[in-house]
């Protein structure tokens, strides 16, 4: 069952949402409290400020709705998101692990010596349960191999608690009758006590006659790879349940089974919507994933991977505290970038900006008035007082909203990279696993047994091009004798090479025949090899013995792991670059293996913070760093290994995954932002008791705090009314601001950008304030990056800047408030106009 999405339906388990929204609906209410007190109290006073509160009651009720909305819908999006990456995790690592299940099933039904036994031109039993023992301490994928004749009959199996005389399974005619293998998942008698089995079947062929003689059949241990999977993929604290459905939504699998056990139907959901559903009584966010083909195989029909969480455990994780980790300076950088990062961010900061701007212009109105209008003033002292109690609210919602954000980009990158280096490892897993076993094959063996004179190099050559038709992900498989010289080769390799004794470096030929048993194998170490010249690879040796005696090693085979383009899917599969997202595999030296971004392409150093590096196998980590000049989130992980291989048979090769989310460009100067968040308006008081007080309006622009007389500023508009925009003007002038209702100016005043006037940077227009200031004749409005409040000093606080030059310098006086509060540079306004008259503005 399915429930509609409301609001209401997830703020009672947002409890930091609701809070919010209990303080929203008290606040509008004061503000609510305000227009009317000035209404009734001091009309005439408040004629001018009563059009700004109209606007900010009407609009409060909507800011509510928004803001509200927007945490609902970012927390709903993030953990939405975070289900389908968990659901995508399950169905890619199985579909790719299946894969070569289907290669394996391939090979091994075409081994000679087992199909000689299934015949009956071998008889020795022993001798091929021993045979197939060794394939399966190889692969140690499986828990059961059988070979069968063509009425059933179990001919050879490996597990002795769940012995087989013969089976009656539809799955033998049906292999019987195949060309290629069967994928069997099911209960089966092949596999008695199991629950169901998932099992690969091919038909065997007589080595003379070719006819059908039997089948082999191999059983995966699905259960404990699926345990596997779960334990690595699944959140720590378990209020996820995932799981591997069927094509009806039946639970093949699942993390917890007492939570919901496999058998139980669910309901699924492909779609990206958020949706809620009911399965037992509870209600669930969830999210199903198809399988997506995987070197053009497509995985069981209809399998697919799921990820629920019930919905009142969905907003419960306590946050990273990512925000706190983060210096002032990347903080209020990352925000400036908010309309991209997050758009609902954006709207939250957009909305505590009107707020300020209320209270600022209520500032400069009250500046303008007589002392004795002491009515105005008590309502603009509520306007102040109220006007930053909506601000903290507001900033407290933008700092929880950040947090919301950061922490699910930090998580997803740390699950991409963790998803990759598991990848990685489970695949060159099948690589330790196939040159150990095709170094055991008979005719392999007797060929270079033989002198070099009667060696079948044809019959090797058509070996190792069969093998390598069925793993395709191998450039070339060798031959090479006991002093290194290539002898054989697939894919018609050996004709590429100059010297057919340079195949193996001495130092790894030695390694080669110094391997103790065919259960050792060696691995060259990441670089170019002669069959991919310019191309850094790894290919992957194992001794072949005597067919006589298995000490003496005659040589052995190399496999040559196609890196640079298995790397590269891997990566381009699970990093969307649409996004802007790039991925990496790197060496403990930073140094890349494969890149999906072409500014570090293979070979490159990337730069990372150097702890990354040293990141403990198999952990994982993720962190807001800068990165090719972007804020970026940044997830690293370290390969964990994959059953024994790189765990306990002595290899040891550690690769690194890092996945990079750039999130906009890095700031130079930010530091006004962090006061643009924080300051209150009016908390600078004037020290100097005893003096008239007089008011300034103060503003950021770029680094500089800035004053004027409050009584020459008419007010504050928001950047974005400005139209006209005007190209690159030496003067500053950025455009034209029309008339505005409700405005006190009534026709097109010219805007400049004071920073540039100043000699600085140009001010990002879309996202800063318009002061508008009146000299004499003239209006004009000026460009700045944020509003800053409307403190009172007493004269005895400017002094002349040290800097001025009398009637040149824009800033000729500083204002020191004293304590913390940084100084203020007076901006002299006539000075101002002067400069702007009269190429600029008319007369």
């Amino acid at each position: 069952m399915t429930l509609p999405l409301h609001t209401d339906t997830f703020l009672p388990y947002m409890r930091d949402v609701a809070r919010c929204e209990r303080s929203l609906q008290d606040l509008g209410a004061a503000w609510r409290l305000i227009e009317a007190s000035a209404k009734m109290n001091c009309a005439e006073e408040a004629q001018g400020i009563l059009p700004i509160m109209k606007a900010t009651q009407a609009g409060f009720g909507r800011l509510e709705r928004e803001l509200v909305g927007s945490l609902v819908g970012e927390k709903l999006g993030n953990v939405q998101a975070a289900l389908g990456t968990q659901a995508r995790f399950v169905i890619d690592i199985v579909v790719r692990n299946l894969f070569e299940r289907t290669a394996d099933v391939g090979f091994l039904a075409t081994d000679r010596a087992l199909c000689a036994f299934v015949a009956g031109q071998q008889t020795d039993a022993d001798a091929v349960r021993a045979r197939l023992l060794a394939y399966r301490q190889k692969y140690t994928v499986y828990n059961e191999i059988l070979l069968l004749d063509s009425r059933g009959n179990v001919l050879v199996q490996l597990d002795p608690e769940a012995p087989v005389e013969g089976s009656t399974d539809p799955l033998i005619a049906q292999t019987l009758a195949s060309d290629g293998h069967v994928e069997t998942f099911r209960a089966s008698d092949l596999r008695p006590g199991h629950r169901n089995a998932l099992l690969y079947s091919r038909r065997m062929h007589h080595p003379a006659t070719g006819a059908v003689i039997g089948l082999l059949v191999l059983s995966f241990d699905f259960h404990r790879e699926m345990r596997d999977i779960f334990r690595s993929h699944r959140d720590a604290d378990g209020r996820t349940n995932l799981m591997l459905l069927d094509a009806q939504g039946t639970v093949i699998a699942s993390a917890d089974e007492r939570w919901i056990a496999p058998g139980s139907r669910v309901p699924a959901h492909t779609g990206s919507t958020p949706q809620v559903f009911i399965h037992e009584g509870r209600e669930y966010l969830l999210q199903t994933c198809p399988a997506s083909a995987y070197q053009g195989y497509p995985g069981p029909a209809g399998w697919q991977g799921q990820a629920m969480m019930p919905l009142n455990l969905a907003f419960s994780a306590p946050p990273r505290q990512s925000l706190r980790a983060l210096d002032a300076a990347t903080t209020t950088g990352l925000l400036t970038h908010a309309r991209r990062f997050s758009p609902p961010l954006f709207e939250v900061m957009r909305a505590t900006e009107t707020i300020q701007r209320v209270v600022w212009n209520g500032q400069i109105i009250s500046a303008g008035q007589p002392g004795e209008q002491q009515k105005l003033k008590a309502i603009l002292e509520q306007i102040s007082e109220t006007g930053t109690r909506s601000n903290a609210v507001f900033s407290g919602s933008i700092s929880d909203m950040y947090e919301t954000v950061l922490d699910a980009r930090l998580g997803h990158a740390a699950s991409q990279a963790r998803l990759l280096v598991d990848l990685l490892d489970r695949n060159l897993y099948e690589r330790a696993n196939d040159c150990r076993w095709w170094a055991l094959t008979p005719q392999l063996r007797h060929t270079l047994a033989q002198p070099p004179a009667a060696r079948d190099l044809p019959q090797a050559a058509g070996i190792l091009d069969y093998v390598n038709s069925l793993y395709t992900v191998y450039r070339t498989l060798f031959l090479y004798d006991s002093v290194g010289r290539t002898v054989a080769a697939s894919r018609q390799a050996l004709d590429a090479l100059d010297d057919r004794s340079a195949a193996v470096a001495p130092a790894l030929l030695q390694r080669v025949l110094a391997l103790p048993s065919d259960q050792a194998y060696a691995v060259s170490a990441f670089e170019a090899s002669p069959f991919t010249p310019g191309e850094a690879t790894y290919t992957y040796h194992a001794a072949i013995r005597h067919p006589d005696d298995e000490r003496r090693v005659v040589g052995g085979i190399g496999i040559v792991f196609e890196t640079a383009r298995e790397l590269q899917a891997m990566l381009d599969g699970c990093v969307d670059a649409a996004s802007g997202a790039r991925a990496f595999f790197v060496d403990r030296h930073g140094t890349v293996m494969a890149s999906t971004q072409t500014r570090h392409p293979a070979g490159s150093t990337l730069p990372v913070p150097a702890g990354l590096l040293s990141l403990a196998n198999g952990q994982h980590q993720a962190s807001v760093v800068e990165f090719d000049g972007q804020y970026a989130v940044l997830g690293c992980a370290a390969s964990p290994g994959y059953r024994e291989f790189k765990v306990s048979d002595g290899y040891r090769d550690d690769v690194l995954s890092v996945v990079v989310v750039p999130l906009g460009a890095v700031q130079n100067h930010t530091g006004h932002a962090r006061v643009r968040w924080d300051a209150a308006s009016g908390a600078e008081e004037g020290a100097g008791r005893g003096s008239a007080l007089q008011s300034y309006a103060t503003f950021w622009s770029g680094p500089h705090l800035l004053a004027l007389p409050a009584t020459a500023v008419v007010e504050a508009v928001p950047s974005a009314l400005l139209s006209a925009q005007t190209a690159a003007d030496p003067s500053g002038r950025v455009g034209l601001l029309p008339p505005q209702p409700g405005s006190a100016v009534q026709h097109l005043v010219w805007v400049f950008d004071l920073a540039q006037l100043l000699g600085g940077a140009p001010t990002a227009a879309a996202e800063g304030e318009i002061v508008l200031v009146r000299h004499g004749l003239h209006t004009i409005g000026l460009l700045v990056d944020a509003l800053h409040g409307v403190p009172e000093f007493a004269p005895g606080r400017r002094r002349p800047s040290p800097l001025s030059q009398p009637g040149v310098s824009l800033v000729t006086e500083i204002i020191q408030p004293g304590g913390q509060h940084p100084i203020i540079q007076l901006v002299d306004l006539p000075v101002l106009l002067q400069h702007l008259l009269p190429p600029v503005l008319p007369q």
